[in-house]
């Protein structure tokens, strides 16, 4: 298996199937279709022995994205007439078309990858300060019940002679966030996703997101926010530096 650099072979182990970076990554990578998620089927069963099955690729073709339409407005329209209302009403005639259009851009990151959005703005340069974005806004999708969670995301990390685009940083944020996620989940995805792209001596990734499956239903505590971290590398293991990413960030 191959090594990122700072990981250990066990931590490498437990990142397989949170991430498809951290997949991708693990088993020694390749390019464009090689990102791939490991199904529930192919984590270690309660029993002790394991089971395998097919990769799902977690890509959504953008060409095919119109032929699915009609279909999920059909899905809409029946989730409608279950609520008790009536879609044919003028109100909600063309709501089924226009929900089913929202959750595609919702959910476009599917339809992007790391590759693409980098593309040539990897940079060599002797610089090994702290480099640090702050407060990048972010909105994305409870996978649990279908619901927002909206927040900001600071990454930081330290280079290792070569520097990411500011602004790849954002967007390396909307192709995970706009994806049906967990925030755990989403963290740990973009430090993985900055390890790929650039190799840096570490990384560090601060979201603070508010949950409306929280604020909506269930509890309904509306000012509850919800922090996670990933730290790695020299984040993880050096208390300075990860003291003075968080004072940078907070």
């Amino acid at each position: 298996m191959k090594n990122n650099g700072f990981l250990s072979e066990d931590e490498n182990l437990k990142l397989v199937g949170t991430s498809p970076y951290a997949r991708h990554h693990s088993s020694g990578g390749g390019e464009g279709d090689g990102m791939m998620l490991v199904t529930a089927k192919q984590q270690p069963s309660t029993s002790g022995s394991s089971t395998t099955s097919e990769k799902t690729p977690l890509y959504r073709d953008p060409s095919e994205a119109q032929t699915m339409l009609p279909g999920m407005s059909q899905a809409y329209k029946s989730l409608i007439t279950s609520i008790g209302e009536d879609p044919d009403r003028q109100g909600l005639k063309k709501t089924p078309e226009r929900a089913a259009k929202a959750l595609m851009f919702f959910t476009k990151g599917y339809e992007q990858k790391i590759q693409d959005v980098i593309n040539d703005a990897i940079f060599d340069e002797d610089h090994d300060e702290m480099v640090v974005v702050k407060d990048i806004e972010m909105f994305s999708l409870c996978e649990h019940h279908l619901v927002p969670f909206i927040g900001k995301v600071s990454i930081g990390y330290l280079p290792n002679k070569r520097l990411l685009g500011l602004s790849k940083l954002a967007r390396i944020v909307e192709i995970y966030s706009r994806r049906l996620q967990v925030q755990e989940r989403l963290t740990k995805q973009i430090a993985l996703a900055m390890v790929e792209a650039i190799a840096p001596a570490g990384v560090a990734v601060v979201i603070e997101a508010t949950h409306m499956c929280m604020v909506m239903r269930g509890v309904q505590k509306l000012n509850s926010k919800t922090i996670t971290s990933t730290m790695l590398g020299v984040f993880r293991d050096d208390p300075k530096t990860r003291e003075e990413f968080l004072s940078l960030v907070h």
